[in-house]
C-alpha cells in the first residue's frame, strides 16, 4: 500500500494559496478519477482506492501545515506503511512556478510542514515532489505562502496539473529512480 500526501493548511481562508498546492494536486488527481477525500481519521481527510493494481491512500493532514508530521505518522502506522511508499507533494519556494523536483530524501529546506515529518518520522529519507510557487522577496515569506494564485499563475498549475497526474500514476508502478529520471530531466530550469 502506498501513501501519497498532499500538504496544505484546513480551513476555507486557506483554499487556492500558494501553501495549500499539495492539497490542490491531490484534489486534482482524485477528482479526475471519481475519488472522494471524505473518510476522517486521526485529524486527516483520506481516500483509499486502487489504481493500476496498487492500493493507496491520499491524504490531506488537517492540522495545520507546521503540524503535519503526526497526522502523517499516525496513518503510516495505522495503515502499516513503510517509509519508501510514502510521497508527499508540498510547496517549494526555491523552485519557480511551474516547475517541480521528484526527490528521493533530504532536508526539508526551511519548510516547516517538511520539518515536522522529519521529526515524527525521525528520518529525511522519504519520497516527495516538490511543485514550485517561486519566490517574492519582496513580501515576508509567511504572507507570501499563504497569499492567493493570480489568474495567470493558476492557468499554469492547471497546465502543470497533467504532469502531476502521470506522476502519480507512474509512481505506483516504477522505481522511484526512474521516476526522478523519467520527469525531473524533463523539467529543468
Amino acid at each position: 500500500m502506498k501513501l501519497i500526501v498532499g500538504l496544505g493548511n484546513p480551513g476555507k481562508q486557506y483554499d487556492g494559496t500558494r501553501h495549500n498546492i499539495g492539497f490542490r494536486f491531490i484534489d486534482h488527481y482524485c477528482d479526475g478519477h471519481g475519488l472522494l477525500i471524505n473518510k476522517k481519521r486521526d485529524n486527516g481527510l483520506y481516500t483509499k482506492a486502487k489504481i493500476n493494481d496498487q492500493d493507496i491512500i491520499f491524504l490531506k493532514p488537517q492540522s495545520y501545515m507546521n503540524l503535519s508530521g503526526q497526522v502523517v505518522a499516525d496513518y503510516m502506522h495505522f495503515f502499516k506503511i513503510p517509509i519508501e511508499d510514502l510521497l508527499i507533494i508540498h510547496d517549494d519556494l526555491d523552485l519557480y512556478l511551474g516547475n517541480y523536483k521528484l526527490k528521493q530524501k533530504g532536508s526539508s529546506g526551511g519548510h516547516n510542514g517538511l520539518k515536522d515529518i522529519e521529526n515524527h518520522l525521525k528520518s529525511d529519507k522519504y519520497k516527495r515532489l516538490k511543485i514550485g510557487i517561486s519566490n517574492n522577496k519582496t513580501i515576508d515569506t509567511k504572507d507570501y505562502v499563504l497569499g492567493k494564485f493570480t489568474r495567470s499563475e493558476c492557468e499554469q498549475l492547471d497546465i502543470l496539473a497533467a504532469t502531476v497526474d502521470h506522476i502519480i500514476d507512474d509512481f505506483l508502478v516504477m522505481r522511484f529512480d526512474d521516476l526522478m529520471s523519467k520527469y525531473n530531466s524533463k523539467n529543468e530550469q
